[in-house]
């Protein structure tokens, strides 16, 4: 368990799909355009997640000999050098000073308790997904791939959303051979986790349950497995760990926080400005009835056109402050002293 085997390469991590006995490079940095490519090609069929068995179907399709094609391609592309980043070494993030992560109560697909506070003490990969969400089927192997290897030191914990039929959940679990315990998330978790905008997302929480990064849709499990490994103290290879500071991305109680906001356009703002918004955005209720301020709404739910008008209209009287009327105000009447006889 303490060997690493595998050192992360700058720009491409480490990523094998066999195809017909033979092995072909993908590029699966899901950041960047190659990796959004290669997503695509995921959704078509082209190419598989790294612990995901090859179907007959794709087999016998001529699909297979287009990826050498398609990959060399993009590569040639997007990386024409294969050049490494600035100082030649790949790094992973997490959150300086996190914050601990909203614990719950849940009941598991086996009746058994699912909740944070039972995996004390171990790493915890907090798993937000979906049976009819594509990239959610495809990283399930690894994730339990993962919860193999690292059993005694790592707790998956899936939480299903937009879909309540236990029945299928159930039969989808056994499918996959899931290893680690599913249930089924409140609106309420939801919230509390920032709100889940994109399927997959999952939270990274160290063993003291704080949460050190947040991944929004399909990623490497080798990013997984390179985070789980920092945290548990194991080697990283040539893997540099840095820090950043949260800016309210992880919890709506840290909106406070943000520097920016998905769908507000703060870039035509001076500096005394732009805090003067985002004070407003943080002290100002939404109207849609999510009871979450504007910040809170926009981190929430980035298509509520109510938070996205409200936060224009202020960046507007910001920027076009109404004019005063500067016509002198007209005297009072005043009711003139009856004339004398």
């Amino acid at each position: 368990m303490d060997n690493f085997p595998f050192a992360l390469a700058p720009t491409v991590p480490r990523s094998f799909h066999r195809v017909n006995g033979t092995y072909d490079f993908l590029c699966r940095m899901r950041t960047d355009p190659v990796g959004e490519a290669l997503q695509t090609y995921l959704a078509l069929g082209v190419a598989r997640p790294l612990c995901s068995p090859i179907d007959v179907t794709m087999e016998r399709t001529n699909y297979c000999r287009l990826v050498p094609f398609l990959v060399t391609s993009l590569l040639l592309c997007f990386f024409p050098s294969f050049s490494p980043a600035e100082d030649g070494q790949p790094s992973i993030r997490f959150v300086r000073n996190p914050d601990p992560a909203p614990d719950f109560r849940l009941t598991g697909l086996d009746g058994q308790p699912v909740t944070l506070a039972g995996s004390k003490g171990k790493v915890i990969l907090l798993n937000f997904w979906a049976t009819w969400c594509g990239p959610c089927r495809a990283e399930i192997p690894d994730l339990v791939e993962l919860q193999n290897k690292y059993k005694d030191h790592l707790q998956i914990l899936g939480l299903v959303v937009d879909d309540d039929d236990q029945d299928a959940i159930k039969e989808f679990s056994e499918k996959f051979g899931i290893n680690y315990p599913v249930a089924l998330a409140t609106n309420d978790i939801r919230m509390q986790y920032g709100g889940i905008a994109a399927l997959p997302t999952s939270f990274v929480l160290d063993s003291e349950g704080r949460i050190v990064q947040k991944h929004e849709g399909l990623r490497d499990p080798v990013l997984y497995e390179t985070e789980i490994r920092a945290l548990l103290g194991l080697p990283i290879g040539n893997v540099k760990v840095e820090m950043f500071e949260d800016t309210g991305q992880i919890f709506l109680k840290n909106a406070e926080r943000a520097t920016e906001l998905p769908g507000v356009d703060l870039s035509k703002l001076t500096p005394e400005q732009k805090i003067s918004a985002l004070h407003k955005f943080n002290a100002e209720t939404c109207n849609c009835g999510c009871t979450f301020t504007l910040a809170q709404c926009r981190i929430y739910d980035r298509n509520c056109q109510v938070s996205k008008a409200a936060t224009s209209k202020i960046i507007a009287a910001l920027t076009h402050p109404t004019q005063s009327n500067s016509a002198p105000a007209k005297p009072s009447r005043v009711a003139s002293p009856p004339k004398e006889k």
